[in-house]
């Protein structure tokens, strides 16, 4: 008999937050210097030196904890994780163990049953450890190098409750995720730089059972397809195992990316094996009921409650609030373009169609091209007022998009202008009705479908500029004359 097994998935998300200097001292926090560049004796530990908290990384941290509807412990503190690696001069991590800064959160993410809640177990703060570089792999590598630039840097360690039953819910929620993140501008979510890094926690149980199959862990997942891909392994992986009758180990597992499997890195640590204890050298944080409320009170509308509103008052279809709702700077630019253009859908379909088209194209995120509200909103005026056509529309905005020239500018400077002098069209009409008597004859006979290959003709004739519905019908009532 085949047994069915349910799934069960955990993440934790490490994310770098957007301080311009370390958690506990003021080197810089810039990516790319030079290996080493960005130290001193407090992030290379040496002996004497004492740690100050980084206040922005503290505030930052609450946000992200209220906007995913954490609880918030007013009297927290630090502790240290003891372990030795090569990049981490210590010998351990300043970091939050039994009183982290907020608990209890959900981040809502969209499955094909509708909305679902993930419990978030705990969001707290600590340093960043170093980074190790081999020649090579590490398996094979003769030598290793390590940049301490990455020490110190301050992070939000996020743990989710084990609620996702499929890799697919996985990727939802790490896409929410970053993007509520995103929206509270405390992180750049650059997985490539590894501002954004995730771990996951993989079991399986029987369908029916209450009690927790055997956890694996899985990490070095670079992208969230990676994480989806190496998820959907592991779990196939556990079944087999489980089919086979053998038994599950609590394990590390790295995702390799190559062989498209995760391959055995060691056995799993638990809490008991960092020895935590508080970190003698800090203070505890104290959090008050006023800083909470600013905070409060100060979040920006974040992307699920935004696409609502989209729908809700812009009467924008689900998909449109969701792609323009998807960037903050995309939605910005809609919400910034109907605030001078009162057409919402004519304005979404020009974003989602020729603006991400040539964003995808030049590799730029909607903050670094040349459109802007008040232009966008200009050239759709001249749509509207029969100044130009939608196909030379998309000529202009794409040399809006490329220069940053204003419309009205283009129009003049390439002699766009619409065609919609009826005589001028005429003339052009019955030339190409005498070079196309065959399809002339047969729209007489009552088929009108050749009326838009004839459309076409007009408007290759003048480079675009006819007026396409002036056109139409000016065809029509020149056939009928024959």
């Amino acid at each position: 008999m085949t047994t069915n097994y349910e799934i069960i998935i955990g993440l934790e998300v490490h994310l770098q937050l957007n301080t311009e200097s370390k958690l506990f001292c003021g080197c810089s926090t810039k990516f790319g210097e030079e290996p080493n560049a960005n130290t001193c004796p407090v992030c290379l530990g040496m002996p004497g030196t004492l740690p100050v908290i980084n206040e922005r990384a503290v505030e930052y941290a609450l946000m992200a904890c209220r906007a995913t509807d954490c609880k918030i412990n007013q009297y927290n503190k630090f502790d240290r994780k003891n372990y030795y690696y090569p990049d981490l001069p210590k010998g351990y991590q300043i970091s939050q163990f039994d009183l982290p800064i907020g608990f209890d959160g959900a981040v809502t993410i969209e499955t094909e049953d509708g909305y679902k809640d993930i419990g978030l177990t705990r969001i707290h703060l600590e340093e960043d450890a170093g980074k190790l570089i081999h020649a090579g792999s590490v398996a094979d590598s003769d030598h290793s190098l390590v940049d301490f630039n990455r020490g110190g840097v301050p992070l939000i360690e996020i743990v989710s409750e084990p609620d996702l039953r499929t890799p697919a819910e996985a990727k939802a929620y790490l896409d929410a995720l970053k993007q509520i993140m995103l929206y509270l501008g405390i992180s750049d979510c650059n997985m490539e730089e590894g501002s954004l890094r995730c771990d996951a926690n993989v079991s399986i149980r029987p369908e029916g059972q209450e009690e927790f199959g055997v956890k694996v862990e899985v990490k070095n997942m670079n992208s969230f397809k990676a994480v989806e891909n190496a998820l959907s392994y592991e779990v196939e992986r556990q079944k087999k195992m489980l089919e086979n009758g053998d038994v599950i180990s609590q394990e590390t597992r790295s995702w390799d990316d190559t062989s498209n499997k995760t391959v055995l890195m060691r056995g799993k640590e638990e809490a008991d094996d960092y020895r935590y204890f508080p970190e003698p050298d800090l203070m505890p944080l104290e959090i008050s009921d006023q800083w909470i409320k600013e905070t409060d009170d100060n979040l920006p509308e974040l992307p699920l409650a935004k696409k609502e509103r989209f729908i809700e008052d812009y009467e924008l279809p689900e998909y449109d609030a969701e792609v323009l709702t998807d960037d903050f700077k995309l939605a910005n630019l809609f919400e910034e373009t109907v605030g001078n253009y009162s057409n919402p859908k004519e304005v979404s379909n020009w974003l989602m169609g020729e603006f991400l088209k040539l964003l995808n194209e030049e590799g730029i995120s909607p903050d670094e091209s040349n459109i802007t509200g008040n232009n966008l909103a200009s050239l759709l005026k001249l749509i509207d007022d029969g100044t130009i056509s939608s196909k030379i529309a998309k000529d202009v905005f794409e040399e809006m998009f490329n220069t940053g020239k204003e419309p009205e500018a283009i129009v003049e400077e390439k002699g766009l202008t619409q065609i919609s002098d009826e005589d001028k069209l005429v003339e052009i009409i019955n030339n190409i009705l005498d070079e196309n008597q065959d399809v002339v004859e047969e729209i007489q006979s009552g088929n009108e479908r050749p009326v838009g290959f004839l459309v076409g003709q007009v408007m290759k004739e003048t480079r675009g500029k006819a007026n396409p519905q002036l056109a139409n019908k000016l065809i029509r009532e020149e056939v009928a004359k024959r």
